[in-house]
C-alpha cells in the first residue's frame, strides 16, 4: 500500500515560485516550504523578499533564497534562472504565480493594458516554463504548476484580457505537457475562482458583485488562498506522478455550470 504522507513529501526538492511576495505564489511558496522544498521567492517587487524568505527558513527548517525579475523580459528571466542554478542548484517545482489583471469594458480596453496583462501572464510566465523546462529536461526530472483561473474556459466581464491571457496560459500547460512528459516534466494549470483576499476584499463589498461570484459557487462560502495550497501541494509532489496537461479547478464548483 503507498504511503500518501511520504508521496507529499518535497524534502530535497528545490522550488522556485514567481509572484511569491504576495498572494497565491507567497502561499504557494510557504506550502511547499511545509512540505520540506527549499524555495527561492521571486518577484518584481522586491522589497518584501528578504525578509518573507527569512521567516519560512527560520519556520519550516529549509533553506531560501530570493530574486528580483521582471518576468516581462526574457533576458531577464534567463539571468535570474541562470543565476538560481548556479548558486543555488537545481529547480525540481516551478510555480508560475506572478500575474496581473486590469478590469474594462472590452469597448474601453487600451493598448497598453492589453499589453501587460498578456506580457505578464502569458509571455512571462511561458519563458518562465522555458527557461528553466530545459535545466529539468537535462536532468528528466521536473514539476511545473502555472497558476491559471477559471477565467481560462469562462467568460467575465470586463476581462477580455485577462481571460485571453488564462486561456492562453492553459493551452501552453498543454503544448509542454505533450512535448516534455518523455522527458519526465509534468506540467499543469491550477485554476481558482475569486478568491477572498485583502487585495480582492474591496471588490467583494459590492454587493452586486458578491451576489454573482455566490451564484456561481456550488460550495456556499468565498474560497481562500488557503483553500489552494493542497492542490500545490499535490501537483509539486510524486503524488500527481501520472498527472500532465491538465487544468485542476479549485473554483468551489463555477466550473460545473
Amino acid at each position: 500500500m503507498s504511503n500518501v504522507v511520504s508521496m507529499l513529501d518535497l524534502k530535497g526538492r528545490r522550488a522556485l515560485v514567481t509572484g511569491a511576495a504576495s498572494g497565491i505564489g507567497l502561499a504557494s511558496a510557504e506550502a511547499l516550504a511545509g512540505q520540506g522544498a527549499d524555495v527561492v521567492l521571486c518577484d518584481l517587487k522586491a522589497e518584501a523578499l528578504p525578509e518573507l524568505a527569512g521567516k519560512i527558513a527560520a519556520y519550516c527548517s529549509v533553506k531560501t533564497a530570493w530574486r528580483q525579475v521582471d518576468i516581462t523580459v526574457k533576458t531577464k528571466i534567463d539571468e535570474m534562472v541562470e543565476s538560481v542554478l548556479a548558486d543555488e542548484g537545481p529547480i525540481d517545482i516551478l510555480v508560475n504565480s506572478a500575474g496581473v489583471n486590469v478590469p474594462q469594458k472590452a469597448e474601453e480596453v487600451t493598448e497598453a493594458a492589453w499589453d501587460l496583462v498578456q506580457s505578464v501572464n502569458l509571455k512571462g510566465s511561458f519563458f518562465c516554463c522555458q527557461a528553466v523546462g530545459r535545466s529539468m529536461i537535462a536532468r528528466g526530472y521536473g514539476k511545473i504548476i502555472n497558476i491559471s483561473s477559471q477565467a481560462g474556459s469562462r467568460g467575465l466581464l470586463y476581462r477580455a484580457a485577462y481571460c485571453s491571457s488564462k486561456g492562453g496560459l492553459d493551452q501552453i500547460s498543454r503544448v509542454l505537457a505533450l512535448e516534455w512528459s518523455k522527458y519526465g516534466v509534468r506540467v499543469n494549470s491550477l485554476a481558482p475562482t475569486f478568491l477572498l483576499t485583502p487585495l480582492t476584499e474591496p471588490m467583494f463589498k459590492d454587493q452586486a458583485f458578491k451576489d454573482y461570484v455566490d451564484s456561481k459557487l456550488l460550495i456556499p462560502r468565498l474560497a481562500k488562498i488557503e483553500d489552494l495550497t493542497g492542490a500545490i501541494v499535490f501537483l509539486a509532489s510524486a503524488a500527481s506522478d501520472m498527472v500532465t496537461g491538465t487544468v485542476l479547478y479549485v473554483d468551489g464548483g463555477w466550473t460545473a455550470h
